[in-house]
């Protein structure tokens, strides 16, 4: 985990726990796992697990940053350094830093786009402190007709019990938020969790969830080896570990392989040239495939078939030591310092394990898991319309920014999220809703 002051990095952490997998005491046992598992464990585990050992309670500021009041930049870093030394909070999520601005601009993207004829449902997936909840149920029932406020309904699916705990506390600041707000202390991946599901429209919300989602990892020789899973052993004789590479035979592995091959003629150089100068000049490829959002995403469109979603997360990560696509950042913290790792192996409980989001892979899975053809020559069957927007071109659509600008005209919310985006997908039948042709109207959403 990072600090604060470097703001293009992960500054904040995330208590999510996503697949229900038995472990060993020691990660790997005697058998081989493959790399999501060992992802997993070393986040999760309950018994050596970085956030089961390292994370407390989400920092929750006390009151809102008043941002018009700070001279600049250099102002606005003594000011948090100030409230994390005195909280004693590590990290805050944006949601928090820039409440109740953040919440609201996500609250404006939905009251666009929503059908308002239907009652509004809203699921968030990993609801921290409840602030993100607490922002969205305020900016409804201050700027929407009373009829809106009035019928919708707030669920946050939650697997820990101290946070669940603390969000009814912060949403339950406003009395009558209660009886439209709820807590699901569950695992949001177990499908059974979702019950019969639910068949109206509804809203999804996942914010900073995407990048701590287990991946898995795919190897070959050379570009014209045929790509290999990978799973990770102990080695003989040693209390080190390594990789084994297996002939691909995992099904959500299998999947998203499938899907990358998909588009590959129009977005990966796959000619002959390439092919030929693979043989004479051989280079391993290594490939992280996020199957833990997969699988996430897989749950979330068989519930909620007719869901809208708004995903926030890193587009990138600066200073990646471990090798391959999409690899994640592996970093440490001891005696008030980062220290990143160049081997993921060695994240065993002591390191965050965080990847950036591709945003065209996640767009690529929304439309699989959603049921969209393998057969892609048309857009006929295409059942979802999305768009990724920096953060910045986000908030300065449906939020505040002026809210967040100090004296100078410096804007942390703008100017300091430049490696994070939002991914919005609505289905195709809310294109043609009265009043939720909001989105549409301003981007044209892809087809």
């Amino acid at each position: 985990m990072l600090s604060h002051s470097n703001s293009t990095r992960k500054h904040f952490p995330l208590i999510f726990k996503s697949l229900k997998v038995l472990f060993s005491t020691h990660i790997v046992g005697e058998k081989p796992i493959l790399v999501r598992d060992f992802v997993h464990s070393a986040l999760y585990d309950r018994n050596h697990g970085y956030f089961s050992q390292r994370s407390g309670a989400v920092g929750v500021l006390e009151r809102s940053i008043k941002f018009n009041q700070l001279e600049g930049r250099k102002a606005y870093m003594k000011h948090v350094d100030k409230i994390y030394k005195q909280s004693g909070i590590a990290w805050f999520t944006p949601v928090e830093l820039f409440k109740p601005w953040y919440a609201q601009g996500i609250a404006e993207a939905i009251m666009r786009t929503a059908n308002l004829s239907v009652p509004l449902k809203i699921y968030e997936i990993g609801g921290g402190s409840g602030t993100c909840a607490k922002g969205i149920m305020d900016y409804i029932m201050l700027n929407a007709p009373p009829r809106i406020y009035n019928s919708m309904t707030y669920t946050s699916v939650e697997i820990s019990p101290a946070l669940a705990e603390i969000q009814k506390q912060t949403v339950g600041e406003v009395r009558s938020h209660l009886s439209k707000f709820k807590v699901e202390q569950r695992d949001a991946m177990d499908k059974s969790g979702w019950g019969d599901g639910e068949q109206h429209p509804c809203w999804v919300i996942m914010l900073e969830v995407l990048d701590n989602l287990p991946h898995d990892l795919i190897y070959s020789e050379n570009q014209a080896s045929p790509w290999m899973e990978v799973w990770i052993e102990k080695q003989l004789d040693r209390e080190g570990l390594s990789e084994l590479y297996k002939p691909l035979q995992d099904s959500l592995i299998k999947r998203c392989v499938e899907i990358l091959e998909l588009d590959k003629n129009n977005t990966r150089q796959n000619s002959i040239v390439s092919k030929a100068w693979s043989k004479l000049f051989p280079k391993p490829r290594r490939c992280w495939l996020p199957t833990g959002c997969m699988k996430l995403l897989e749950v979330l469109h068989a519930a909620l078939p007719k869901m809208s979603l708004i995903a926030s997360d890193f587009s990138f990560l600066p200073d990646v030591k471990i090798p391959g696509e999409r690899a994640p950042l592996v970093s440490t913290k001891r005696d008030g310092r980062s220290s990143d790792y160049s081997n993921y192996l060695d994240a065993k409980g002591d390191a965050d394990i965080f990847f950036p989001t591709d945003f065209w892979l996640l767009e690529q899975i929304d439309h699989y898991c959603s049921g969209w053809p393998k057969d892609r020559s048309s857009l006929q069957g295409k059942k979802r319309r999305t768009i990724t927007l920096d953060t910045s071109s986000f908030m300065e659509e449906f939020g505040l920014p002026s809210k967040t600008r100090t004296k100078d005209g410096y804007n942390p919310l703008l100017d300091d999220f430049k490696n994070t985006k939002f991914y919005l997908s609505v289905p195709t039948h809310n294109t043609n809703q009265a009043s939720g042709v909001g989105l549409t109207c301003i981007y044209q959403f892809r087809s």
